[in-house]
């Protein structure tokens, strides 16, 4: 049980409190005997009931213990970081503000005394500066949203004598922390935002109000997650996705007070009267209920939204806030689907290892397909020929006809041609077309109007080989080759026109998986991650989960398994994972390994 009698963390001193119940017996705490540094690479998790507290500034420290002292005291449990501030000047007591950026570092910051200082209390020099330098691998911004990046970090810490010892007078806003702490410290996130569909909110209809996750890093020590969260979700989207959602509370409410009983009904009072008990106030609590059943250790009951005078403006069940989940436009799949070795179109029905043609043409074989694309309803599909030159659009049904292709591609070869085709949650259909004389990404209003070409600025010489649309419809993964490198790459869809002449704009792009070297294929696996096949440099090929901006998913190993063409997701959490490797399909129960449901198929899907 590393870190019960040491020191959590890189503290030179600090205080543990309680005693973990998986132990026998809980022994003493020590009076006396050597505290010795724990490296951070040596954190573990699993005793995350123990708080740490780091220790104030001793009396004639040098600058560059001053230095590790300030940087130890910021990886404490304390929330407004009183002991950090002790090393810090009387002034920039006040100023400092921790939370306006966080910088990741592959491993420790490396410190360094800079000409001319000094490292002893000489009281004949009254100045240092003491360098930090490493290599950042994350930036975290003051809306806790996170960044992957590649870049060195060299950052000066200045200091002065201040009644004969020394103080940090000058440093960065912010935390410089090592990928360890940074782990250990924080935590992912959802927060919850109301999709902005443009002129797509009129077809939308009564799916219009639906949610959209915004994944941020909260700090696991925070003596009270949940109202940090509520704060975080007030404060408004991050600035990614802002440009393409909104938020039902009125700008600068805040949190006045905020409490859970054992009923688990949440009570918040806000700083502004919102909205009566009309449907502003409704969406409010519902973008609330689902933002805070991702922090709560059970399930929150219902909702109360209280005006700041304490007086209730409205409340919402559990139940009522899951008409505006964001399951509810990404619909339950019954089924996955998958080709046949006739390139037909079937479905695999709950845990049945026989497949089943499905109703219409693209089941009878009318189309020699290479991949498919179901709509959320189930009640229509789209399916692109094995040589990429075509796409069509039909009912399941055993009535239905096939019609003429709703978009065609002059590109040679299946791999010129055009992609699997994806559906958002409206009805639109997405797909690529890879022609390398006119590369295109284009989108059917509901899947049989006239396409639309959406814009792609941010693509460069970059060419799109496969999407996956959100049912959302405001983000949509990529995968994008360039110089010989596949990448999973995540745009923004910006909305605008009529809706008779809609204009699209998937902007913002940014890198998914920074550490694979190559991507193979991708899919939404929930609504803030993405299942990804991908190989690292000099590495094997890995299927694994990622999250939607880029860092680590906190969900289990995914179990080894090469050789995978195709992977497909349902962002319903309860769905096996499926793949296509080889020639057969194979499906990932839960807390089970892969297990072969069909020796022969391809191009495995869940509707969307």
């Amino acid at each position: 049980m590393r870190g019960l009698l040491g020191i959590r963390g890189p503290f030179r001193a600090g205080v543990l409190l309680g005693c973990l119940a998986l132990l026998a017996g809980c022994a003493s705490m020590p009076s006396s005997g050597e505290v010795r540094k724990v490296d951070g690479a040596q954190h573990d998790d699993a005793d995350t009931q123990v708080r740490v507290y780091g220790v104030k500034p001793q009396k004639g420290e040098s600058a560059t213990q001053i230095v590790s002292g300030f940087l130890e005291a910021t990886t404490s449990s304390e929330v407004n970081y009183d002991t950090a501030r002790e090393y810090l000047a009387k002034d920039l007591k006040k100023t400092w503000n921790p939370n306006a950026r966080i910088t990741v570092l592959s491993g420790g910051p490396l410190q360094s005394l800079e000409s001319g200082g000094t490292d002893r209390t000489d009281t004949s020099q009254h100045y240092a500066t003491v360098s930090l330098a490493g290599t950042a691998v994350a930036a975290v911004d003051s809306k806790h949203a996170y960044r992957a990046v590649d870049t060195q970090y060299r950052k000066e810490i200045h200091l002065s004598k201040e009644n004969g010892e020394w103080r940090i007078d000058d440093v960065p806003n912010g935390l410089v922390l090592s990928a360890a702490d940074f782990q250990r410290l924080y935590r992912s996130v959802d927060i919850y935002f109301y999709a902005s569909l443009g002129p797509d909110a009129v077809a939308a209809g009564t799916r219009r109000d639906v949610l959209v996750a915004d994944p941020v890093y909260l700090r696991r020590t925070q003596i009270n997650l949940l109202q940090s969260t509520v704060s975080s979700l007030l404060s408004g989207p991050t600035d990614w996705l802002d440009p393409v959602v909104g938020s039902a509370f009125p700008p600068g409410t805040t949190v006045k007070d905020l409490s859970l009983d054992d009923s688990q009904h949440l009570t918040v009072k806000l700083s502004k009267t919102v909205g009566g008990t009309g449907q502003d106030c409704r969406l409010m609590a519902a973008q609330l209920m689902n933002t805070v059943q991702g922090v709560a250790t059970s399930p929150v009951a219902s909702v109360e939204l209280q005006g700041p005078d304490g007086a209730a403006t409205c409340s919402l069940s559990q139940q009522q806030a899951a008409a505006y989940a964001p399951d509810q436009v990404a619909g339950a799949p019954t089924q996955p689907y998958f080709i046949d070795t006739q390139h037909r179109l079937v479905s695999l029905s709950g845990s049945a290892s026989t497949a089943e043609r499905v109703a219409g043409p693209l089941g009878a074989g009318q189309v020699n397909l290479g991949s498919v694309a179901v709509r959320r309803d189930e009640a229509y599909a789209a399916g692109v020929k094995a040589d990429g030159s075509a796409l069509y659009v039909t009912r399941l049904a055993a009535d239905a006809g096939l019609g003429q292709p709703v978009i065609k591609s002059s590109g040679q070869g299946k791999e010129n041609g055009l992609s699997a085709p994806s559906w958002d949650g409206y009805g639109g259909l997405w797909v690529a077309d890879r022609n390398p004389a006119k590369p295109r990404l284009l989108m059917l209003p509901d899947g049989a109007d006239s396409p639309v070409e959406v814009a792609v600025p941010d693509l460069g010489k970059g060419r799109i080989e496969s999407l996956r649309v959100a049912a959302d419809g405001v983000r949509i993964a990529m995968l994008v080759t360039e110089n010989g490198r596949t990448m999973l790459r995540l745009g923004r869809i910006e909305r605008s026109g009529t809706q008779q002449h809609p204009q699209l704009t998937v902007t913002a792009l940014r890198l998914v998986t920074p550490h694979l070297e190559d991507v193979k294929a991708a899919s939404w696996a929930g609504v803030s991650r993405l299942v990804v096949v991908g190989q690292e440099s000099g590495g094997v090929e890995q299927i694994q989960y990622v999250d939607v901006d880029g860092s680590a998913s906190d969900t289990t190993t995914l179990p080894g398994i090469s050789g995978v063409a195709s992977v497909a997701a349902s962002e319903s959490p309860d769905k096996p994972l499926l793949a296509e490797l080889g020639d057969g399909i194979f499906r990932l129960p839960t807390d089970a390994n892969w297990k072969q449901v069909s020796p022969k198929g391809s191009s495995p899907v869940y509707p969307g």
